[in-house]
């Protein structure tokens, strides 16, 4: 009788294969305290949903959208590639693109999409957009929120640049990890 060989699982397949209950308990902080996140100044209380690409409603992906080109709309005109609501639609359907949604009143007032995938050769779970609207704006709200989720600016982020004048300018993006070996 031959021995059987050993399957060795693909993380990222694993990570992406599984129900978002389960891919919840596995990947994000252990307790319900993820769920509901309140705001430092005003004192309320929002909702934070875990979705799929293919999961989310027609009116959050929407308001997710809008969020985007509010937020971000000039900046992706000023840059390289421009802005193509088409194409950027499209992206926000990946497969395995899942969504952590900030909601007060059901209302999507902020959003962070992400996916389990490799980086670099490393298995990573990629933050491709974090928006926030102008009530959760400022004062590094946005920032306090995702570091609750135990995500970390990523020593990859590009640095800033020095132009000779002096002038300080900053990278059009910034990448976030969370490490989660297990």
């Amino acid at each position: 009788m031959r021995p059987s060989k050993k399957v060795k699982l693909d993380p990222i397949e694993v990570a992406n294969s599984k129900p978002l209950e389960d891919f919840a308990q596995e990947y994000l902080p252990p307790s319900e305290d993820w769920k509901t996140w309140i705001h430092p100044s005003t004192k309320e209380q929002y909702d934070v949903v875990l979705e799929t690409s293919g999961g989310i409603s027609s009116s959050d992906f929407d308001a997710c959208f809008h969020l985007i080109e509010f937020t971000s709309g000039e900046d992706y005109r000023k840059s390289k590639s421009g802005w193509k609501p088409r194409s950027k639609r499209k992206e926000m359907k990946l497969l395995d693109l899942k969504y952590l949604l900030i909601k007060h009143d059901s209302r999507v007032e902020g959003f962070l999409s992400f996916m389990p995938t490799y980086e670099d050769g490393y298995p990573v779970i990629y933050c491709y957009e974090i928006h926030l609207s102008s009530a959760l704006q400022g004062n590094q709200k946005g920032m306090k929120f995702y570091s609750k989720l135990e995500y970390d600016k990523e020593e990859f982020t590009p640095p800033p640049k020095m132009l000779r004048n002096g002038t300080r300018v900053e990278s059009e993006y910034v990448i976030f990890a969370k490490d989660i070996s297990r």
